[in-house]
């Protein structure tokens, strides 16, 4: 790869960390060319983009890259990597744990999620579990209509009590 080459790439890279609020870095090596395309499937499937990195060339990028601190992940840089982008925090991690099922890899080296990083494979389990702003969305909307519901249904039954006792009433007098 000439420099010109080079300059390119990291400027790809620069330009698409920028983009990313999520990425994952994986190790894929030693994994067969079918199960790299059924891997490949898989994140597509997810709406995740994997591609495989220059290790230098990755840091190099990040090192440009000025209003995202990418912490420790630099760190994490060493033999074969893969990066997956997503725009879902935890899609990665799912498809990385659901792939696992069948394979040894891919492991997790470290992934970035909106301006927090983790490190390390042991970190799958627990990035499964994180939710997703839409899902953390829905649960607050959810939340915020929950008293708002109780008011409404409590004043219809509460009218219906009211307008049962008024006739009730009437009706006694009459």
């Amino acid at each position: 790869m000439t420099s010109e080459e080079k300059s390119k790439y990291v400027d790809e890279l620069v330009a698409e960390l920028n983009d990313a609020g999520v990425f994952y870095l994986a190790d894929t090596s030693e994994l067969t060319v079918e199960s790299v395309n059924n891997l490949r499937r898989n994140c597509f499937k997810n709406n995740i983009r994997l591609r495989v990195v220059k290790n230098t060339l990755l840091k190099k990028a990040m090192e440009k890259v000025t209003d995202k601190d990418f912490g420790e992940l630099t760190s994490v840089l060493a033999g074969p990597t893969s990066i997956m982008y997503s725009e879902v925090g935890n899609a990665p991690a799912k498809v990385i744990k659901d792939f696992r099922k069948k394979h040894d890899k891919p492991i997790l080296k470290g992934a970035f999620i909106e301006e927090s990083v983790y490190i390390g494979d042991d970190q799958v389990d627990f990035l499964t579990a994180i939710k997703s702003k839409e899902e953390l969305l829905g649960e607050i909307i959810g939340l915020l209509q929950s008293p708002a519901k109780n008011v409404v249904s409590g004043l219809q039954s509460g009218g219906n009590k009211l307008s049962g006792l008024l006739k009730a009433l009437s009706e006694k007098e009459g």
